[in-house]
C-alpha cells in the first residue's frame, strides 16, 4: 500500500486574542470608573441633603429658642432663672413686659448717639443683644454680605441658648453641632424685631368680618415680634426662617 506523504504547515499567530482581551479590560475599567463616579456623586448628593436637613433643624431650634426668649422661659418651659446674658439679667435690651417698656426699648435701639454700651455696628443695624427695631431698609438683610456681617457680630445677634440657657447637647457630641458653633460665620443666630401695634388690638379681632365669634388679639403689651433665624451648615448650606409671633395674654 502506498502511503500519502504527510505535510506539516506551521500557522503564524495574528494577535487577535490579545486584542480581544485588551478590549475587555478597557471596558471593565470604564465600567469600574463609571461605577465609582456614580457612587461618589450619590455620596455628595446624600451628604449635601443631610447637611441641609441638619441646618434646617438648627434654624428651627433657633426659632423655638427665640420664642422662649420672648416668653421669658427656660428651655424646659419653666420660668427663666439665671445670671448674666441668661434671662437677660444684666443686658440693657430686655423683652418688653408692659406697654410703658416698648417706647424706651425702641428709642434705645434707634438712638443714633453712641454710648459705651452700644457699638457702631449696633447703631447701624438697630439691634442690641438679639432685639431689633423694625428694619427701614431691605428686609432680606441676609442677602447683603456687609449687613449680614454686622448683624452677626457679638451682642448684635443672639446665639442658641444665649438668653435661655438652652444647650445643644451634653458631652463632646452635641445633638446638633451647628448650634454649638461660636466662631464667626459659623453656627446660627436669631434676631427679634419689636413691632408695636395700636392699643386697639386688645379688643379688635385679628381678621375683621361680620362674625362675632372672632377672637381678639388680646396683646399685652401691644407688640408683635418678627423672628428671623439663620443657620450655616457644614457644607455651605444656609437656611433662613422667618415668622411672626404674637404673645397673647390668656384670660382667667
Amino acid at each position: 500500500m502506498q502511503r500519502m506523504p504527510f505535510t506539516y504547515t506551521r500557522k503564524t499567530q495574528q494577535g487577535v486574542a490579545l486584542f480581544v482581551v485588551i478590549v475587555f479590560v478597557m471596558l471593565s475599567m470604564l465600567l469600574a470608573l463609571w461605577a465609582s463616579r456614580t457612587s461618589l456623586f450619590n455620596e455628595m448628593v446624600v451628604g449635601n441633603d443631610a447637611d441641609y436637613q441638619r441646618t434646617f433643624e438648627a434654624a428651627q431650634a433657633l426659632m423655638q429658642d427665640a420664642e422662649l426668649d420672648i416668653r421669658g422661659e427656660n428651655s424646659d418651659g419653666s420660668v427663666c432663672s439665671g445670671s448674666g446674658d441668661v434671662c437677660r439679667t444684666t443686658t440693657n435690651a430686655k423683652i418688653p413686659l408692659e406697654t410703658k417698656d416698648v417706647g424706651p426699648l425702641l428709642s434705645m435701639l434707634t438712638d443714633q448717639t453712641p454710648t459705651a454700651a452700644r457699638t457702631p455696628e449696633m447703631i447701624a443695624t438697630m439691634c442690641d443683644h438679639g432685639l431689633c427695631a423694625k428694619r427701614a431698609d431691605k428686609q432680606d438683610f441676609w442677602n447683603d454680605s456687609v449687613t449680614l456681617d454686622n448683624m452677626t457680630k457679638a451682642n448684635v445677634g443672639a446665639r442658641y441658648g444665649q438668653y435661655t440657657g438652652a444647650t445643644a447637647g451634653t458631652g463632646s457630641k452635641p445633638t446638633n453641632p451647628i448650634l454649638s458653633e461660636t466662631a464667626p460665620n459659623k453656627g446660627g443666630w436669631y434676631w427679634i424685631e419689636v413691632l408695636p401695634y395700636s392699643d386697639s388690638t386688645k379688643t379688635s379681632a385679628l381678621i375683621t368680618g361680620g362674625s362675632s365669634n372672632l377672637l381678639p388679639l388680646n396683646l399685652t403689651p401691644s407688640v408683635v415680634y418678627r423672628i428671623t433665624a439663620l443657620a450655616y451648615g457644614r457644607r455651605n448650606s444656609i437656611v433662613v426662617l422667618q415668622q411672626t409671633y404674637a404673645q397673647q395674654k390668656l384670660k382667667d
